[in-house]
């Protein structure tokens, strides 16, 4: 099974769920602004991934900004709570298949795990 954990409005988005169709991958797509991730859920993710949680969170959105995310005293757990309370900040898009976990930014990483 693949999941494509997915921001229709992210063009790299967009592209990730493009390719996975046009490869005939009947993908589970998440829209995760719409379904959030349990902190739980989102901490397996970014560690699925191979990333940290500062690699997983989207430090361009204002939010990130105004919470003063980018202090070095903000810890994982913290950032972990953020993207939780505003899923705005979860990067994408996310994709899991049964090869692996990547976050596909830029888009032509997807092809690491089809």
């Amino acid at each position: 099974m693949t999941t494509i954990y997915h921001n229709p409005r992210c063009g790299t988005s967009r592209t990730v769920l493009q390719t996975l169709q046009e490869r005939g991958i009947q993908a589970e797509v998440i829209e995760y602004l719409q379904t959030p991730l349990s902190r739980s859920e989102l901490a397996s993710l970014i560690k699925d991934a191979g990333l940290s949680v500062r690699e997983a969170i989207r430090s361009k959105e204002a939010v990130f900004q105004e919470l003063k995310l980018d202090a070095p005293s903000v810890t994982d757990e913290q950032l972990l709570d953020a993207m939780v309370q505003h899923p705005i900040l979860m990067n994408r898009p996310f994709v899991v298949t049964d090869k692996g976990t990547r976050l596909c930014r830029p888009a032509t990483i997807v092809e690491e795990i089809l």
